[in-house]
Order: structure tokens, then C-alpha cells, then sequence
């Protein structure tokens, strides 16, 4: 009866193999919807703020 209520030893390599499969599954998944859902909206090259760091340095 004792074994019964003992949760089953497992093996760390065993359990190590285990972990790294539902966490490759888990990241597919996530891929899948994240490139389906979020798509960036575009913003002309014309409209960027330039970077004057430079200017502000005193650059070369």
C-alpha cells in the first residue's frame, strides 16, 4: 500500500528530456500565434526623428 501513495521516482535525465519537450512545444505554439496576430504598422523613413547625437558630441 505504501507504494501506491509514494509518487514514482523518475530519472533527472529522464526528467531534464521531459521538461525541454514541453517547453519546445509551448514556444511553437507561441510562435504561431505571435506571427499570425502581431504585425507592425510601417513608419516612413521621412517621419524618423534624425539622430543628432553627433552634432551634440561634438563628433569627428
Amino acid at each position: 500500500m505504501s507504494e501506491n501513495q509514494q509518487p514514482k521516482k523518475v530519472n533527472l535525465a529522464d526528467a531534464m528530456k521531459q521538461m525541454l519537450e514541453k517547453k519546445k512545444q509551448q514556444q511553437s505554439e507561441h510562435k504561431g500565434n505571435f506571427h499570425s496576430n502581431a504585425t507592425k504598422t510601417l513608419k516612413s523613413q521621412n517621419t524618423k526623428k534624425p539622430n543628432n547625437q553627433r552634432r551634440r558630441t561634438g563628433g569627428s
